[in-house]
């Protein structure tokens, strides 16, 4: 099966974390946005107070592939993320109520084989609303996706994030699980001008996505 990924911010080194020792206080966190067309992900370290970008990207499943063909891929390649990463935990974000069935249908099976996926590796799971990640991040449910990359830039002391929506929202997923775990305390939000709407946020500051 043929999959595409879009540019997004490559491993810390070459070989992954497979072979990195760990120290005891840290955790390897595996964040990913569910989808049969788009599978986001997202993988941070977490080291007491102190947060490191990983590894973020998308991945993309053929459209004209059969819904159970796209399972089988999410379930094979979260499982390749998790042999190559090795995470103490999985984060995904919960399916979201919506007027459209069949779409909720579709997202919830995909989560599902994400978890499965997981659980096979025995890598515990948690769920969380997007309102929830939100909140977790900003400080408000209802934050918009350029407040949320604007603190999560913050956070990491990044320049740029990758250019995927699908890719923020992993690791948005995969910071609002640090925090839940009563690691560290949110910081303030900070104050971001203009439109509210990703594609203003990409167009005002075009160095800080790629």
């Amino acid at each position: 099966m043929k999959t595409a990924k879009n540019s997004g911010v490559a491993p810390d080194s070459p070989d992954g974390n497979a072979e990195r020792p760990r120290n005891l206080a840290e955790r390897i966190i595996l964040g990913i946005d569910p989808g049969t067309t788009v599978m986001g992900y997202g993988v941070i370290r977490a080291q007491g107070s102190r947060l490191t970008l990983i590894a973020a990207d998308s991945i993309r499943f053929d459209p004209l592939h059969d819904h159970t063909l796209k399972l089988r891929e999410i379930f094979t390649r979260t499982t390749a993320l998790i042999d190559l990463h090795l995470p103490d935990e999985l984060a995904i974000e919960a399916q979201f109520f919506g007027k459209n069935v069949q779409s909720m249908l579709k997202l919830g099976r995909a989560q599902g084989v994400a978890i499965a996926a997981a659980i096979q590796r025995e890598v515990a799971v948690s769920e969380y609303a997007p309102t929830r990640i939100k909140q977790s991040i900003t400080g408000h449910g209802g934050a918009t996706k350029e407040q949320v990359a604007a603190m999560l830039l913050s956070l990491f002391g990044l320049r740029e994030l990758p250019r995927s929506t699908d890719a923020t929202d992993a690791l948005a997923v995969a910071v609002c699980h640090h925090f839940s775990g009563g690691v560290i305390t949110r910081p303030s939000s900070p104050k971001i001008k203009g439109s509210s709407s990703w594609s203003s946020f990409v167009k005002n500051n075009p160095r800080r996505v790629k």
